[in-house]
């Protein structure tokens, strides 16, 4: 008899999964908090349960988890990568960064990507499979240990390896999860979901009614420039995605976040920033300028410095609420795919 994963559950489905071997109804919670906030990976330290109750357990149950593949730390000590192997053998990338105003876990919500985007090294060898709830709120845990005393982050950010919209029942599933007092009892608030721009997940997440932050890839300001960097946009082009996030923002009261790329000679000149700004003027919005991090594979460069704070002051000048993301791990190539990838070449580092 295959036994059931109880990690990933909420605290009333666990109840449900081991009633039937007479566990209590509280028992639900007590286990939720053991898998959730004491990270245990055995029944057997679930030391407020009799040892008759950790044997039905154990013979009936699974607790899965991830486990550590590979690993690149930054050298100013601020931003860890880690790659972490899954159940079934398969690997994703998790990014944890320590910021002076907090910790933020990257999460990945998918193995691999099918968005096809040509920046990006998560989508080079396409989607593999979805992640569940369990996986992702996995990467969240192992970071937390990593963490020490300091063991809870203070934002999830959800823009590693896949499109999160593409999984959203279980991406939806996890955030709520997070959300629970007998997990990380984090507020929605300090959730950003990254979309590539599914036009319809913006709506449906929207009519969640949560106030989860919602990012947008842009990374161009007309369709055909969009449609040569991310071939979503030939489905869901500007005029639908931009009137998607207008819907969120009103809904939600949430401010979108445009992420942009800056890509040295194909979208980083002064004409792209005043047309951007022409796209985004007087929409609720921030933009987040970010420099490639370099892929082999798609020969796209970094602009260098003077051009990005060009390019930020036409935006600043059109009236656009703009920044240039501070870069937490470019000297280990922290952007999404990129390890993995590496790992998958036979390239990469070391577990360490």
């Amino acid at each position: 008899m295959t036994k059931i994963d109880l990690f990933g559950l909420f605290a009333e489905e666990i109840a449900t999964a081991v009633a039937p071997y007479g566990l209590e109804k509280y028992r639900g919670r007590q286990i939720a908090e053991w898998l959730y906030q004491r990270f245990v990976r055995n029944f057997d330290d679930m030391t407020n349960l009799s040892r008759a109750t950790r044997e039905v357990l154990a013979a009936h149950f699974i607790l899965g988890r991830v486990e550590l593949q590979a690993a690149q730390h930054a050298g100013n000590g601020q931003t860890d990568k880690f790659l972490l192997a899954l159940g079934d053998g398969l690997a994703v990338e998790t990014v944890l960064m320590r910021h002076n105003y907090g910790n933020s876990v990257c999460v990945s919500s998918q193995v691999g990507c099918g968005m096809g985007c040509s920046f990006c090294a998560s989508t080079i060898n396409g989607l593999v499979r979805n992640l569940t709830a369990g996986e992702m709120l996995a990467q969240v845990l192992f970071c937390c240990q990593q963490l020490g005393d300091t063991n809870r982050p203070d934002s999830i950010v959800i823009m590693g390896s896949g499109e999160p919209l593409a999984n959203y029942e279980q991406v939806l599933r996890f955030i709520r999860l997070c959300h629970e007092n007998y997990c990380l009892n984090l507020s929605y608030r300090a959730v950003t979901l990254s979309t590539a721009g599914v036009v319809p997940g913006i709506d449906r997440l929207a009519a969640e009614g949560l106030p989860v932050t919602l990012a947008i890839s842009l990374h161009a300001p007309n369709d055909a420039l969009r449609s040569k960097l991310m071939p979503i946009n030939d489905r869901y082009p500007l005029a639908a995605l931009l009137a998607a996030a207008d819907r969120y923002a009103t809904q939600t009261g949430r401010r979108v976040t445009y992420e942009y790329i800056l890509i040295a000679g194909v979208n980083d000149r002064d004409e792209n920033a005043r047309e951007l700004a022409a796209l985004l003027r007087g929409r609720l919005a921030n933009v987040n300028l970010i420099p490639i991090n370099s892929v082999v594979e798609s020969g796209l460069l970094r602009p260098e410095a003077p051009r990005m704070e060009q390019f930020l002051s036409v935006l600043r000048a059109n009236h656009v609420n703009a920044t240039i993301r501070r870069e937490m791990g470019s000297d280990i190539k922290a952007a999404c795919g990129q390890l993995r990838h590496a790992v998958l070449l036979g390239d990469g580092p070391e577990s360490n």
